[in-house]
């Protein structure tokens, strides 16, 4: 059957070869348990008083081969909101380990996620899995349930980021629960109540570095070895077809070294900051994945992180790449008993040192629109962006606007938080138009790479707060009009409000600027 004929969610097929491949727990009670010797646990999502779907994208249904008319049937709401089970579907909660702030923190699991099952498409198999369905054996003292608002950014974002380029999992759906969820959203003893919602993300895998740390930490050697072969087997086909044993381990280590590269490079490129790049937040196959207290750089600032809960910047944006090799040395040490010498795995992390330096040398070339990347022209653009505070969306995508023997900082003072201040890229400028003389840089070549290179629309922090803000009220229109500009965003052609700067009244404000990890 071609899934493009599937008119009903029953046609949808499921295969869920690692929940057959890989050990599950005997015990089936859903109660917060130390689950040992095992991946998988059996639970079944908590049905809600009133699913309702309020987004979907069509793009990620297209993926599962569903048709549009199924998607806005009651019954998908059901299904995806966690009210009712598909045949075939084999709901499951994993066990993973990680080190958050750089502290390990033992057993964490799927806490609020629950796996449904793996469908089969025309594309491989394709993982569906809601966050916010309620309690697992790994919710410790939470509830396992989401609310609106951090459901939105992880809807929103997930399909942002993929029609950006950057790897990413993907969103299926956002539906809303009809019942209150009790939340501290700043920690500081003030709970209240806030409207509930699933979202269903879609992947290959939702396999974390930390799924393999916490069976190192265990000394679960043998299931270690079983689940690094599977791992290789399912989602590095290449790999499995090429080599065995240690020789495959190794590769397949190098494999996510760089996949981990390309994925932070990607995240450089468009000003995006994680907030939370703990172990168990990093995807062994180098997607973008938990999306909670992310933002996107406004004014360019280096050290900006959106994480309230990291006061000392751990988390970032000039951070990002030496805590993705940081990461990778803990996954590394969770499988060096398979490998038996430490060696070879130094020589896996150095080489995405020096993986990531060249990207992203080629990205800021890029970027700018040049041939090749020159460091002290890039060096005194990041000088002048930390002397300044300068939007750096705006700032790149107007650059790359004309003819560059018309550039002036006039034309660039919109990208500017204090117009005035343009006049300071005048010497830049400069060295600028020196440089593409110097490269022989083709105009049209320039403008048509940084066209597709920097991004005209972002969903920046504070859009996504306004709609938000109208969702809690009952109105998605915001949230589907941010959905529909995210599909283009290398376009201009979107409403001038949606491409601007962030407006002076966000600047301080919650979910504007920055968020806890409440969720």
């Amino acid at each position: 059957m071609n899934i493009a004929t599937r008119t009903s969610l029953e046609q949808l097929q499921f295969d869920n070869r690692s929940l057959a491949a890989l050990p599950v727990d005997p015990v089936t009670e859903n109660r917060r348990r130390q689950v040992t010797g095992a991946i998988n646990c059996l639970v079944t999502p908590t049905p809600c008083p009133a699913p309702a779907l309020v987004a979907m994208a069509h793009e990620v249904a297209g993926l599962l081969g569903l048709d549009e008319a199924v998607c806005q049937s009651d019954r998908f709401a059901r299904v995806f909101a966690g009210n009712e089970l598909l045949p075939g579907m084999q709901p499951h909660a994993t066990c993973y380990g990680g080190h958050q702030f750089g502290n390990w923190a033992g057993q964490l699991g799927d806490g609020r996620a629950i796996n449904l099952g793996e469908v089969v498409t025309d594309a491989g198999r394709l993982m569906l899995q809601l966050k916010g369905a309620g309690e697992t054996p790994f919710s410790r003292t939470a509830d396992g349930l989401a609310v609106l608002r951090s459901s939105v950014r992880e809807f929103l974002c997930s399909e942002a980021m993929h029609h950006l380029g950057v790897p990413t999992t993907r969103a299926l759906s956002l539906c809303t629960t009809g019942q209150g969820v009790w939340r501290d959203m700043f920690y500081d003893g003030r709970a209240k109540q806030e409207p509930g919602a699933v979202v269903c993300r879609v992947a290959p895998t939702f396999l974390r570095f930390g799924h393999f740390e916490i069976l190192a930490a265990r000394r679960e050697t043998e299931l270690l070895a079983q689940l690094v072969d599977f791992t290789i087997r399912e989602y590095f086909p290449d790999i499995a077809a090429t080599a065995s044993g240690r020789e495959a381990v190794l590769l397949w280590f190098a494999e996510v070294c760089d996949r981990t590269a390309a994925m932070i490079v990607e995240w450089t490129r468009v000003g995006f900051v994680h907030g939370v790049m703990n172990t168990d937040n990093m995807s062994i196959l180098g997607l973008t994945i938990d999306y909670g207290p992310y933002g996107w750089l406004d004014n360019y600032d280096a050290d900006w992180t959106p994480n309230t809960s990291d006061p000392g910047g751990r988390y970032c944006f000039r951070n990002q790449a030496p805590i993705a090799q940081w990461n990778l040395l803990q996954l590394a040490n969770a499988i060096h008993p398979l490998i038996g010498e430490a060696a070879p795995l130094e020589a896996c992390l150095n080489a995405f040192a020096s993986t990531y330096t060249r990207r992203a040398e080629t990205m800021m070339a890029a970027k700018l629109g040049l041939v090749q990347f020159d460091e002290p022209l890039v060096q005194s653009l990041l000088a002048l962006f930390a002397a300044t505070e300068v939007d750096m969306t705006l700032f790149y995508r107007q650059l790359g606007q004309g003819d560059a023997s018309e550039l002036s900082p006039e034309r660039l003072a919109e990208a500017f938080y204090q117009p005035g201040e343009a006049h300071r890229c005048a010497v830049w400028l400069d060295q600028y138009r020196a440089t593409l003389t110097a490269q022989g840089v083709n105009e049209a070549d320039r403008r048509s790479v940084m066209r597709r290179t920097n991004p005209a629309f972002l969903p920046r922090n504070y859009l996504v707060q306004q709609a938000i803000d109208d969702a809690e009220a009952g109105d998605f229109r915001q949230l589907h009009r941010l959905m529909d500009a995210a599909r283009r965003p290398y376009s201009d052609d979107h409403p001038p409000e949606l491409l601007a700067r962030r407006p002076d009244w966000a600047r301080e404000r919650a979910g504007c600027s920055q968020l806890s990890c409440s969720s």
